[in-house]
């Protein structure tokens, strides 16, 4: 069985100075880069997940509660679209990237597909990936949907929490109780800054 590490968008918008930024996004950033440069990691493949928002609806708000809608963000083609520069540098040891979003909100990285269409799913089942490592931007929202979409889809998931970033503490802990509850694996520890 091979195991995979999945990185959820790790993207400009979500990053100290984007139009959604998560405090410590950009330390994140630099940190899973450093974890997929120093290729310890035993992983057979390494993906990443990017927002690609063309027309998501009601997603977009003026007025966003920022758990459905939120400000306008990752519009495909944007600058605020790209991975965060301290991310970028690690682009090249990327297998594929999975764009999510298109027209719907899209949080889970199993939403995505690769440029061609083939879903995220699909890649990794054609290629004996049977558990994932997930980190990224944010542990309470995009993290979260795609590890408990992962257990849904059949494979073995860990978050690894000392490579992800949460919007605010409460938040972070009601889903790490629910990833824990649908038995996703955690280890390390949240960045979380208010």
């Amino acid at each position: 069985m091979n195991r995979a590490l999945i990185i959820v968008d790790v993207q400009k918008d979500f990053c100290e100075g984007g139009s959604v930024p998560v405090k410590g996004g950009a330390g994140r950033a630099a940190a899973i880069a450093d974890l997929i440069r120093r290729g310890e990691t035993g992983y057979a493949y390494v993906v990443a997940t990017r927002d690609h928002h063309i027309d998501p609806g009601g997603h977009f708000s003026e007025h966003p509660d920022f758990q459905d809608s939120f400000p306008v963000h990752c519009v495909a083609g944007s600058e605020g679209s790209e991975f965060h520069p301290d991310f970028a540098s690690a682009q090249e040891s990327l297998d594929e990237v999975f764009f999510k979003g298109a027209h719907s909100a899209s949080k889970s990285g199993f939403e995505g597909s690769t440029a061609d269409g083939t879903p995220l799913t699909d890649w990794l089942r054609a290629r004996q990936v049977g558990a994932v490592d997930v980190v990224g931007i944010a542990t309470d929202h995009c993290v979260k949907a795609t590890a408990l979409d992962g257990v849904r889809a059949g494979f073995t998931v860990q978050v690894l929490l000392d490579y992800t970033a949460g919007v605010a503490a409460d938040t972070t802990d009601t889903a790490l109780t629910q990833l824990r509850q649908a038995g996703v694996e955690l280890s390390g520890r949240p960045v979380v800054v208010n």
